[in-house]
Protein backbone atom coordinates (compact mmCIF):
# COMPACT_ATOMS: atom_id res chain seq x y z
CA UNK A 1 0.00 0.00 0.00
CA UNK A 2 1.16 3.43 -0.99
CA UNK A 3 1.99 5.84 1.94
CA UNK A 4 -0.10 9.09 1.60
CA UNK A 5 1.88 12.24 0.96
CA UNK A 6 1.61 14.62 3.89
CA UNK A 7 2.74 18.37 3.32
CA UNK A 8 4.21 20.04 6.81
CA UNK A 9 2.85 23.09 7.52
CA UNK A 10 3.89 25.87 9.90
CA UNK A 11 1.50 27.52 12.41
CA UNK A 12 1.79 30.74 14.02
CA UNK A 13 -0.01 31.52 16.83
CA UNK A 14 -1.00 33.65 19.77
CA UNK A 15 -3.01 32.76 22.23
CA UNK A 16 -5.20 34.68 25.86
CA UNK A 17 -3.83 31.13 28.18
CA UNK A 18 -6.42 32.43 31.17
CA UNK A 19 -8.87 30.15 29.64
CA UNK A 20 -6.46 27.15 28.53
CA UNK A 21 -4.80 24.43 30.37
CA UNK A 22 -1.51 25.06 29.23
CA UNK A 23 -0.60 23.77 25.54
CA UNK A 24 -0.40 20.20 25.65
CA UNK A 25 -3.59 18.42 25.50
CA UNK A 26 -5.01 16.44 28.43
CA UNK A 27 -8.02 14.54 28.93
CA UNK A 28 -11.46 16.57 30.34
CA UNK A 29 -9.13 19.84 30.13
CA UNK A 30 -9.63 22.57 27.36
CA UNK A 31 -6.17 22.91 25.93
CA UNK A 32 -4.66 25.07 23.16
CA UNK A 33 -3.40 22.03 21.46
CA UNK A 34 -6.54 20.04 21.15
CA UNK A 35 -8.45 23.24 20.47
CA UNK A 36 -6.61 23.94 17.78
CA UNK A 37 -6.29 19.90 16.44
CA UNK A 38 -9.71 20.00 16.23
CA UNK A 39 -10.08 23.42 14.64
CA UNK A 40 -7.76 21.99 11.56
CA UNK A 41 -9.53 18.21 11.59
CA UNK A 42 -13.22 20.42 11.26
CA UNK A 43 -11.85 22.57 8.25
CA UNK A 44 -9.89 20.33 6.68
CA UNK A 45 -12.49 16.94 7.23
CA UNK A 46 -9.58 15.13 9.24
CA UNK A 47 -10.66 12.21 10.47
CA UNK A 48 -8.95 12.51 13.84
CA UNK A 49 -7.69 15.38 15.07
CA UNK A 50 -4.00 15.77 13.71
CA UNK A 51 -0.59 15.81 15.89
CA UNK A 52 1.23 19.04 16.37
CA UNK A 53 4.75 20.29 17.53
CA UNK A 54 5.24 22.91 19.24
CA UNK A 55 8.24 25.69 19.93
CA UNK A 56 7.34 25.72 23.90
CA UNK A 57 4.80 23.93 25.50
CA UNK A 58 3.38 26.60 28.01
CA UNK A 59 1.94 25.75 31.10
CA UNK A 60 -1.80 26.93 32.24
CA UNK A 61 -2.47 30.23 32.41
CA UNK A 62 0.76 31.53 30.33
CA UNK A 63 0.30 33.65 27.30
CA UNK A 64 1.53 33.73 23.77
CA UNK A 65 2.02 36.43 21.04
CA UNK A 66 4.48 34.52 19.21
CA UNK A 67 4.24 31.49 19.20
CA UNK A 68 4.87 28.48 16.47
CA UNK A 69 3.82 24.74 15.60
CA UNK A 70 3.63 22.36 12.74
CA UNK A 71 1.41 20.11 11.79
CA UNK A 72 1.96 16.87 9.01
CA UNK A 73 -0.77 17.25 6.73
CA UNK A 74 -2.33 15.14 4.00
CA UNK A 75 -1.69 16.94 1.01
CA UNK A 76 -4.86 15.87 -0.47
CA UNK A 77 -6.62 17.60 2.24
CA UNK A 78 -5.06 20.75 2.31
CA UNK A 79 -5.19 21.08 -1.40
CA UNK A 80 -9.04 21.06 -0.74
CA UNK A 81 -8.74 23.73 1.83
CA UNK A 82 -9.32 26.70 -1.05
CA UNK A 83 -12.98 24.57 -2.03
CA UNK A 84 -13.96 26.63 -5.42
CA UNK A 85 -11.81 29.55 -4.67
CA UNK A 86 -8.01 30.04 -6.35
CA UNK A 87 -6.47 30.95 -3.24
CA UNK A 88 -3.27 29.22 -2.45
CA UNK A 89 -3.96 26.45 0.20
CA UNK A 90 -2.26 28.25 3.17
CA UNK A 91 -4.15 31.28 2.74
CA UNK A 92 -7.51 29.67 2.21
CA UNK A 93 -6.27 27.43 5.89
CA UNK A 94 -5.68 30.53 7.51
CA UNK A 95 -9.14 32.39 6.38
CA UNK A 96 -10.95 29.01 7.40
CA UNK A 97 -9.02 28.26 10.63
CA UNK A 98 -10.10 32.40 11.90
CA UNK A 99 -13.64 30.90 11.24
CA UNK A 100 -13.84 28.03 13.88
CA UNK A 101 -11.49 29.19 16.51
CA UNK A 102 -12.57 30.72 19.80
CA UNK A 103 -11.59 34.43 20.10
CA UNK A 104 -8.96 33.73 22.48
CA UNK A 105 -6.91 31.48 20.32
CA UNK A 106 -5.90 33.48 16.38
CA UNK A 107 -3.51 31.52 13.96
CA UNK A 108 -1.84 34.57 12.34
CA UNK A 109 0.09 32.77 9.90
CA UNK A 110 0.21 29.57 7.57
CA UNK A 111 2.70 28.63 5.39
CA UNK A 112 3.92 25.13 4.14
CA UNK A 113 7.12 24.02 5.69
CA UNK A 114 10.55 24.73 4.96
CA UNK A 115 12.61 21.22 4.50
CA UNK A 116 13.62 20.21 7.41
CA UNK A 117 11.57 22.51 9.53
CA UNK A 118 10.79 21.37 12.93
CA UNK A 119 9.08 23.67 15.36
CA UNK A 120 10.73 22.08 18.39
CA UNK A 121 14.12 21.35 17.16
CA UNK A 122 15.25 23.75 14.52
CA UNK A 123 14.36 26.47 17.15
CA UNK A 124 17.56 28.81 18.10
CA UNK A 125 15.64 31.05 20.64
CA UNK A 126 12.72 31.60 23.15
CA UNK A 127 11.72 34.92 23.76
CA UNK A 128 9.50 35.45 27.19
CA UNK A 129 8.04 38.31 28.88
CA UNK A 130 7.11 38.79 31.99
CA UNK A 131 5.18 42.02 33.89
CA UNK A 132 4.34 43.58 37.17
CA UNK A 133 3.46 46.35 38.34
CA UNK A 134 4.60 47.42 41.72
CA UNK A 135 2.34 50.41 41.77
CA UNK A 136 -0.05 50.92 45.01
CA UNK A 137 -3.08 51.03 43.05
CA UNK A 138 -2.68 47.76 41.78
CA UNK A 139 -3.26 46.31 37.90
CA UNK A 140 -5.23 48.12 35.21
CA UNK A 141 -8.40 46.63 34.43
CA UNK A 142 -7.66 46.11 30.61
CA UNK A 143 -4.38 44.48 32.13
CA UNK A 144 -5.51 42.23 34.98
CA UNK A 145 -4.81 39.08 32.63
CA UNK A 146 -1.48 40.18 31.16
CA UNK A 147 0.08 41.56 34.57
CA UNK A 148 0.82 40.58 38.27
CA UNK A 149 0.52 43.09 40.78
CA UNK A 150 2.93 42.96 43.61
CA UNK A 151 2.05 44.34 46.66
CA UNK A 152 6.01 45.56 47.62
CA UNK A 153 7.66 48.29 46.27
CA UNK A 154 10.70 46.58 44.05
CA UNK A 155 13.80 47.82 43.28
CA UNK A 156 14.61 46.82 39.63
CA UNK A 157 18.04 47.84 38.84
CA UNK A 158 18.83 45.21 41.50
CA UNK A 159 16.94 42.57 40.40
CA UNK A 160 18.86 42.94 37.19
CA UNK A 161 22.00 42.78 39.05
CA UNK A 162 20.91 39.80 40.28
CA UNK A 163 19.46 38.11 36.79
CA UNK A 164 22.29 38.98 35.01
CA UNK A 165 24.22 37.05 36.85
CA UNK A 166 22.48 33.73 35.50
CA UNK A 167 23.40 33.79 32.23
CA UNK A 168 25.25 31.51 30.39
CA UNK A 169 25.51 27.42 29.72
CA UNK A 170 24.27 26.38 33.30
CA UNK A 171 22.35 23.42 34.86
CA UNK A 172 19.05 25.12 35.61
CA UNK A 173 17.85 21.98 38.18
CA UNK A 174 17.31 24.01 41.06
CA UNK A 175 14.67 26.47 38.78
CA UNK A 176 13.31 23.77 37.03
CA UNK A 177 10.63 20.60 37.84
CA UNK A 178 12.45 17.30 37.03
CA UNK A 179 11.13 15.06 34.41
CA UNK A 180 12.93 11.43 33.79
CA UNK A 181 15.77 11.49 31.51
CA UNK A 182 15.35 15.52 30.06
CA UNK A 183 18.32 17.42 30.79
CA UNK A 184 18.38 21.29 32.68
CA UNK A 185 21.23 22.10 31.47
CA UNK A 186 20.45 25.27 29.15
CA UNK A 187 22.02 28.04 28.11
CA UNK A 188 20.25 31.52 29.23
CA UNK A 189 20.78 34.14 27.15
CA UNK A 190 19.27 37.26 28.15
CA UNK A 191 17.70 37.85 31.78
CA UNK A 192 16.96 41.41 32.48
CA UNK A 193 14.41 43.73 34.12
CA UNK A 194 13.38 47.29 33.66
CA UNK A 195 10.92 49.54 33.99
CA UNK A 196 9.15 50.49 30.55
CA UNK A 197 5.49 52.45 29.87
CA UNK A 198 4.54 52.26 33.76
CA UNK A 199 4.92 48.62 34.32
CA UNK A 200 8.75 46.16 35.12
CA UNK A 201 9.20 44.19 32.52
CA UNK A 202 11.62 40.72 32.51
CA UNK A 203 13.48 39.95 29.39
CA UNK A 204 14.16 36.27 29.04
CA UNK A 205 15.90 34.56 26.26
CA UNK A 206 17.40 31.08 25.95
CA UNK A 207 17.93 28.64 23.66
CA UNK A 208 15.32 26.42 25.78
CA UNK A 209 13.69 26.04 28.94
CA UNK A 210 12.71 23.44 30.89
CA UNK A 211 9.07 23.17 32.73
CA UNK A 212 8.27 26.27 35.13
CA UNK A 213 11.71 27.75 34.50
CA UNK A 214 11.02 31.15 33.44
CA UNK A 215 8.26 31.45 36.33
CA UNK A 216 11.25 30.31 38.81
CA UNK A 217 14.01 32.49 37.78
CA UNK A 218 11.26 35.72 38.02
CA UNK A 219 10.26 34.13 41.53
CA UNK A 220 14.45 33.77 42.62
CA UNK A 221 14.61 37.81 41.98
CA UNK A 222 11.41 38.88 43.52
CA UNK A 223 12.77 38.81 47.21
CA UNK A 224 16.35 40.89 45.59
CA UNK A 225 14.09 43.48 44.46
CA UNK A 226 12.12 43.44 47.60
CA UNK A 227 15.09 43.90 49.70
CA UNK A 228 15.14 40.69 51.54
CA UNK A 229 17.99 38.96 49.45
CA UNK A 230 21.15 40.22 48.19
CA UNK A 231 21.60 40.15 44.68
CA UNK A 232 23.96 37.11 44.45
CA UNK A 233 21.44 34.84 46.11
CA UNK A 234 19.64 33.86 42.68
CA UNK A 235 23.08 32.48 41.92
CA UNK A 236 23.65 30.89 45.17
CA UNK A 237 20.18 28.79 44.81
CA UNK A 238 21.38 27.99 41.00
CA UNK A 239 24.38 26.66 42.26
CA UNK A 240 23.25 24.72 44.97
CA UNK A 241 21.53 22.64 42.47
CA UNK A 242 18.07 21.64 44.03
CA UNK A 243 14.70 23.36 44.35
CA UNK A 244 14.79 25.87 47.09
CA UNK A 245 11.32 26.46 49.10
CA UNK A 246 12.17 29.90 49.80
CA UNK A 247 11.75 30.24 45.85
CA UNK A 248 7.99 30.94 44.78
CA UNK A 249 7.21 29.98 40.98
CA UNK A 250 5.75 33.18 39.93
CA UNK A 251 2.09 33.44 38.76
CA UNK A 252 1.61 32.31 35.16
CA UNK A 253 -0.86 35.11 34.21
CA UNK A 254 2.19 37.76 33.80
CA UNK A 255 4.41 35.24 31.41
CA UNK A 256 3.70 35.74 27.24
CA UNK A 257 5.79 33.88 24.73
CA UNK A 258 6.88 36.74 22.55
CA UNK A 259 8.88 35.27 20.10
CA UNK A 260 10.80 32.46 18.28
CA UNK A 261 14.17 32.01 16.42
CA UNK A 262 15.20 29.97 13.65
CA UNK A 263 17.67 29.82 11.23
CA UNK A 264 18.02 30.02 7.77
CA UNK A 265 15.79 27.46 5.83
CA UNK A 266 18.95 25.74 5.05
CA UNK A 267 20.28 25.32 8.39
CA UNK A 268 17.05 23.91 10.09
CA UNK A 269 17.71 19.99 9.48
CA UNK A 270 21.12 20.85 11.12
CA UNK A 271 19.70 22.44 13.92
CA UNK A 272 17.46 20.31 14.94
CA UNK A 273 20.09 17.09 14.84
CA UNK A 274 21.87 19.34 17.16
CA UNK A 275 19.36 20.36 19.59
CA UNK A 276 18.07 16.22 19.40
CA UNK A 277 21.47 15.44 21.09
CA UNK A 278 21.08 15.78 25.25
CA UNK A 279 22.92 18.87 26.76
CA UNK A 280 25.76 19.14 29.36
CA UNK A 281 28.15 20.84 31.02
CA UNK A 282 31.12 19.18 29.19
Amino acid sequence: MTAAVVTRVRLDLGYDGSGFSGWAAQPGRRTVEQTLAEALAQVLRLEAPPKLVVAGRTDAGVHATGQVAHVDLPAEALARAPGRSDREPAAALLTRLSGVLPPDLRVHGVEPAAPGFDARFSALRRHYAYRLTDEPSGVAPLRRHDVVGHRRPLDVEAMDDASARLVGLRDFAAFCKLRDGATTVRTLLTYSWARDAGLIVGTVVADAFCHSMVRALVGAVLPVGEGRRPAGWPLEVLTAGVRDPHVTVAPPHGLVLERVDYPDDDGLAARAAQARAVRTLD
